[in-house]
């Protein structure tokens, strides 16, 4: 009986369909040029590509806003200028105090 169900698992295992889809697979899942290590960064890559083009969508259309109240209203306009790039008035003094 022992004898009898090492020949049929023998047979089983050296069946040449069997073999040819284990090598098949091995060959798909680890040395193939799209293997499911290479698979799987991809698709990390992916997820991080579209984080960053959602976010850069959104401080796009943050910006184009901001421009469009600048263009709008100079009150917008001469405050981002005073406190972004230090500009005055030609009889104003600023005082500029940095934090350490």
């Amino acid at each position: 009986m022992n004898a009898s169900l090492m020949k049929q698992t023998f047979k089983i295992l050296t069946n040449k369909f069997l073999l040819s889809g284990v090598i098949f697979t091995i060959w798909m899942v680890y040395f193939d040029q799209n293997d499911y290590f290479t698979i799987r960064q991809k698709k990390k890559e992916y997820k991080e590509v579209k984080a960053n083009v959602d976010y850069l969508t959104a401080e796009t259309a943050r910006m184009e806003k901001e421009l469009a109240a600048l263009m709008a209203y100079s009150q917008p306009l001469e405050q981002l200028a005073r406190e972004s790039y230090h500009m005055k008035k030609d009889n104003e003094d600023v005082y500029v105090i940095e934090r350490k």
